[in-house]
């Protein structure tokens, strides 16, 4: 297990401080080390360097033995009629979460020569993504369940993986295509958890929902940005990325507002056919 950085050893550069995070296998330590790491950038105390060179020591992500990591067809069906289907629930949305804090860190520490803004944006997600997960395992814990309980999927990671060598996939394929789906996933599943009497659950929702619209419009406004730096439109270059990367076909319905308010444009959804 990868110790998390004492306040005396914290390294004092953004983006090995981000490497840092995402090395650490233990998720509380994970999380803590992140809300560290968001409030000393905060404090001017580790700004980031965009031509450091930095490398991994240890195998990325730091991820505890559980969850089982099994295909998403094995992860089980979730009644929200009982407890334990809310609950596999609650932790399939917090092993996304968990995943997302790795995304965000990723991209933090992996991806040099882009403006400082770049890095501050992440950092941002990264702090967001931590607070959705501790939200969701406390949430957890009153089901009676802790995280690593139930097997889960990790599709999400594998994207990650995959664009390892191209920043700009990666923010066409991730920010904009992955998580932009958990904008259309997320009002239903607020439906059925309200419906089934779990408002906590509910709630915890709303707070995602409103982070994730601006996280998917860090995604677009950096995948835009990088499209004009290489002379890209970026509706093609989207195109050619998620044939060269196999990314998964696109499919309704939308969340047409919450998709308009993270930077997607009238066109791109009807694109997508919405």
């Amino acid at each position: 297990m990868h110790p998390s950085p004492s306040p005396e050893s914290a390294p004092t550069e953004l983006r090995a401080y981000a490497l840092n995070c995402l090395l650490e296998a233990d998720p509380s330590k994970k999380v803590a080390a992140v809300v560290a790491m968001a409030a000393a950038s905060a404090a001017g105390l580790c700004p980031p360097n965009p031509s450091s060179m930095l490398q991994a020591t240890a195998a990325i992500p730091g991820r505890p033995q559980k969850p089982d990591l099994v295909p998403p067809r094995e992860v089980g069906r979730r009644s929200m009629n009982t407890l334990e289907g809310r609950a596999m629930l609650i932790h399939a949305l917090a092993h996304i979460e968990f995943n997302a804090i790795n995304l965000a860190l990723d991209a933090l520490w992996r991806f040099p020569d882009l403006p400082p803004g770049y890095y501050t944006d992440w950092l941002r997600v990264a702090d967001e993504e931590a607070l959705h997960f501790s939200l969701l395992v406390k949430h957890l814990g009153a089901l009676g369940h802790t995280y690593g309980d139930f097997p889960a999927h990790d599709s999400l990671w594998e994207m990650v993986e995959r664009t390892t060598g191209d920043v700009l996939a990666r923010m066409a394929l991730v920010p904009r295509t992955l998580e932009a789906r958990g904008l259309d996933a997320n009002p239903p599943l607020r439906a059925k958890l309200a419906q089934a009497g779990d408002m906590p659950a509910a709630h915890i929702l709303d707070i995602i929902l409103r982070d994730e619209i601006g996280h998917v419009e860090i995604g677009n406004r950096w995948y835009r940005y990088l499209c004009e730096q290489n002379g890209l439109e970026p509706g093609a270059a989207y195109a050619a990325l998620a044939l060269r990367y196999r990314a998964p076909a696109l499919r309704g319905p939308f969340n047409v507002e919450a998709r308009v308010r993270a930077g997607f444009t009238m066109d791109e959804i009807r694109a997508m056919g919405g």
